[in-house]
């Protein structure tokens, strides 16, 4: 072997290392390389990507729907939005998710949205709204009904849809009547967290002029759509006490609310818990999954 050969052979190694390691170092591209890598969820696929739902390069969304899916035949959507503090995430780190809810037999959307420090409040939850809008038009050309969208997140991303489900003007504001929206599953959600105290919420929110005007919270009311609302006990990164107190309030007008607390578990139990080697950690996937069929019909 010549030593241009073997030069040649180590930068590959070289090469593919540093590709691990810009892989791994986010814990959520970890956790999609290693879902991508285990057995199961066969009846998923993905049938777009950077598909873009507005003028900012990064309004951008992938689909992931089941492979089984008939000719002519619509299926519940949902929309999943990430989590990150508002500061990072990418929807290609969250194939994990579109695979777990594609397999259950939904038309699954994982939109980009705009981030701190380039924009603030409200800007990330009016694309979470621009994404809902473009599921609304175009969702049917993937198998989708617009007349069944199902809104889920994580942390900030249950915060963005929580603002959607609870205060109708970001649809409205954009021509999308609030009522699309049948239903919501949040993970350890932020929805009570003024006044702000964490450097994230502070960076995200505290420019607004009416703070009040953040918090999901204040927006619960009794025509508000079911929400189901999962938390570990042991999170102490977003406290159980925001779903808790969004669950009273909603339970207290009226409305449809189901509370999960899963015992002992951490902020990010939840989100593992949906992709396949971490499942055992909770069961996020087919709760969630259970609450959204049963409201999607």
């Amino acid at each position: 072997m010549s030593i241009w050969i073997k030069l040649l052979a180590v930068l590959g190694v070289v090469a593919a290392v540093l590709g691990l390691v810009y892989t791994f170092a986010s814990p959520p591209g970890l956790l999609n390389f290693m879902d991508s890598h285990t057995p199961g969820d066969a009846n998923a696929e993905q049938v777009a990507d950077s598909v873009a739902y507005g003028t900012d390069p990064a309004q951008k969304l992938n689909v992931w729907a089941p492979k089984d899916r008939k000719p002519g035949e619509t299926l519940p959507v949902l929309i999943f939005y990430y989590g990150g503090g508002w500061v990072s995430g990418s929807r290609g780190e969250y194939g994990f998710a579109g695979r777990a809810y594609a397999a259950k037999g939904f038309v699954v959307v994982v939109p980009d949205y705009r981030l701190v420090p380039n924009v603030r409040f409200p800007v990330f939850v009016q694309d979470s709204a621009l994404a809902v809008k473009w599921a609304r038009d175009h969702v049917a050309e993937f198998g989708g009904d617009p007349k069944r969208i199902t809104l889920g997140g994580h942390s900030a991303g249950a915060y963005n849809a929580g603002m959607l489900a609870l205060d109708g003007h970001w649809l409205r504001d954009i021509g999308v009547d609030p009522k699309i929206v049948r239903a919501a599953a949040l993970l350890a959600g932020p929805y009570d967290f003024y006044p702000f105290i964490k450097r994230r919420s502070i960076d995200a929110m505290s420019r607004w002029p009416h703070p009040q005007e953040t918090q999901p919270i204040n927006f619960a009311a009794k025509d508000s759509p079911p929400l189901w609302l999962g938390h570990g006990t042991a999170d102490d990164e977003v406290r159980p006490y925001n779903s808790e107190r969004l669950a009273a309030k909603l339970h207290g007008l009226g409305a449809p609310v189901t509370l999960k607390l899963y015992p002992g578990k951490s902020h990010n139990d939840l989100i593992m818990g949906i992709s396949k080697p971490l499942r055992y950690r909770a069961t996020t996937l087919q709760d969630s999954v259970d609450f959204l069929l049963e409201h999607s019909h």
